[in-house]
């Protein structure tokens, strides 16, 4: 039984593109709390269908920490009636690919098939969403896979060491202090028997809404929805995370040191949650700031005084307040205290200077433009709807996002970045390169 259908179509207008890119979106929602999202496309004979699950590292807490992502690499585990290789053989053998990701706020399985499979794609997302073989096998091997991935990505990567040493730092509270990879020895002591338990009711229907897009009939993907769907049952709600980060209210300057070649530095400031009015603003800062080559930070560091490997960073949106964050590497022999006080000038410009118009417009078309070609594809459109949802809480929210890019003024760009890109607001990371120890240091001498 369906409880509701709403049918959207959107239209957008590029500024760089000639034309207009439109498509409906209809939105059906099961009995059992599925929200399911219907974004046909003809003009390819593909289809892609996203499974959105409404956890991730936030609906996590300290002694689990990771439990999503590695619920990631254990969904392709299989069940007993598609076990792995037989997963992979509808999948692959039908021409198509899956793959997944974890993120603060959710946790997204796909598949991309030809057209005329998206019976098979339903059936093997509903299936493992609650037949999943969760057992201590698979638990074990899919351990090592994540701590193997810890080591390459952060453990031994100068850059991600900093980038999780900006999360564990800036936020005191709130969980996104931890990244979805989790803490090492979080992931070396979870159990089976949590495993199982944040299964139940993490990947229940009521906690999850699929996006489905291509060249399908919309009727026809509804009726193997409800063939596969309809008979799960909703679980209880997964515990809200109602924890509110404290205001900062003083500058965190953290000295990290790490082996590596060259020092680097990354700040991170506290801003307001994604659906917040101002975050199109501060994304504009960002793209103004540090986003491609012809950016403020990185024109002036990078190709005209060369004092920078590389700058670059992010203005996050998220369902719940995250970071604007910026990192740059000095060239050799730079001081990286002058690259960190480069930074903070130009943040400081953008508070008292308005921009001009033709650097504010040039920004803001770029943005529009990157919206729209993220566009292009069944499965970008697919990912773009999605993350609406999530980080905005409505996923038509996407309608009106054009139209507030190019509402933003110079005055809009000030104000943002006084009220946000403070120094009290500011947690910043210095890296401190180090030797590594010689092998007899490193085992106690002989």
């Amino acid at each position: 039984m369906l409880k509701k259908i709403t049918v959207l179509v959107l239209l957008l207008a590029g500024a760089a593109q000639a034309g207009e890119l439109a498509f409906p979106i209809e939105k059906h929602e099961l009995d059992n709390g599925l929200m399911v999202l219907l974004i046909p496309d003809h003009s390819a004979p593909t289809i892609t269908i996203q499974v959105w699950y409404r956890t991730g590292s936030k609906n996590e807490q300290p002694g689990i920490t990771g439990i999503s992502h590695l619920f990631e690499h254990m969904m392709f585990k299989g069940s007993k009636k598609f076990p792995r290789d037989k997963f992979d053989r509808l999948v692959n053998g039908n021409g198509g690919i899956n793959n997944a990701w974890t993120a603060f706020d959710n946790t997204t399985y796909y598949e991309v098939m030809p057209s005329d499979k998206l019976d098979i794609a339903v059936a093997l997302e509903a299936d493992r969403s609650r037949n999943l073989q969760i057992n201590q096998e698979n638990l074990t091997s899919e351990r090592n896979v994540v701590i193997n991935e810890r080591l390459w990505r952060y453990d031994n990567s100068p850059f991600g060491a900093i980038y999780e040493a900006l999360y564990n730092n800036a936020f005191v509270a709130h969980p996104y202090r931890w990244l979805p990879i989790g803490f090492r020895s979080d992931i070396d002591a979870i159990t089976l028997e949590e495993c199982l338990d944040y299964y139940k009711i993490h990947y229940a229907p009521n906690n999850s809404f699929l996006v489905i897009a291509g060249d399908f009939d919309p009727a026809e993907a509804m009726k193997s929805v409800k063939k596969y769907y309809g008979k799960i049952k909703a679980e209880k709600a997964p515990p809200a995370v109602t924890t509110i980060e404290p205001e900062q209210r003083g500058q965190k300057r953290i000295d990290y040191y790490k082996v590596a070649q060259l020092p680097t530095v990354m700040a991170g400031y506290k801003i307001p949650a994604g659906k917040d009015p101002d975050m199109v603003p501060l994304r504009v800062a960002a793209k103004v700031l540090f986003e491609g080559e012809s950016s403020r930070l990185y024109h002036r560091l990078v190709y005209t005084e060369q004092k920078a490997l590389f700058v670059q960073g992010s203005a996050s949106v998220t369902e719940d307040p995250n970071l604007f964050f910026v990192a740059a590497q000095a060239v050799p022999g730079v001081d990286i205290g002058y690259v960190e006080k480069a930074i903070y000038e130009e943040i400081d410009r953008l508070k008292k200077e308005p921009i001009s118009e033709r650097e504010l417009q040039k920004a803001k078309n770029q943005m529009e433009s990157e919206f729209i070609d993220d566009m292009q594809s069944n499965e970008d459109r697919a990912v773009q709807v999605g993350y609406f949802e999530i980080d905005t809480g409505d996923y038509s929210n996407i309608y009106g996002y054009p139209d507030k890019i190019q509402a933003v003024t110079a005055d809009d760009v000030m104000r943002v970045a006084a009220k946000y890109l403070g120094e009290r607001f500011r947690t910043a990371i210095n890296l401190i390169p180090e030797q590594p120890k010689a092998p007899n240091a490193a085992a106690g001498g002989q």
